[in-house]
């Protein structure tokens, strides 16, 4: 198993941060914020599997891409970037040595905190 960044999703978060579709929460709230399993079911079910990718930040390209396996680090709740969701995943990155994706992560908290001020 070796997990890559997904640059699609990468994309995206930019994007829709710079779209002010940021919530700014604290890193203890991502708990409450992360989509649940149904939530995520009913997302893939209306958006596909495409679309579920983009609000993962890790894809295992080893696994099939039409399960929830493939698709890892989570940062949103399928209409905005949660602040919240970046920091466990950078925390969870870097226990698990995806430097690239920890360092992702890195950058969208400054993209975040820059486009707050």
């Amino acid at each position: 198993m070796a997990i890559e960044l997904n640059r699609p999703a990468l994309q995206q978060a930019r994007a829709l941060i710079r779209e002010g579709k940021v919530v700014r929460d604290e890193r203890d709230a991502w708990s409450e914020a992360a989509p649940t399993a149904d939530e995520e079911n009913a997302f893939i079910e209306r958006e596909g599997w495409t679309e579920y990718a983009h609000w993962h930040l890790g894809v295992d390209r080893s696994a099939d891409r039409e399960t929830k396996q493939a698709w890892s680090f989570p940062i949103g709740d399928f209409r905005r970037v949660h602040r919240a969701g970046v920091i466990a995943a950078e925390s969870r990155a870097g226990q698990f040595d995806h430097d690239e994706i920890r360092d992702a992560c890195k950058a969208l908290l400054d993209l975040i905190d820059d486009e707050g001020n």
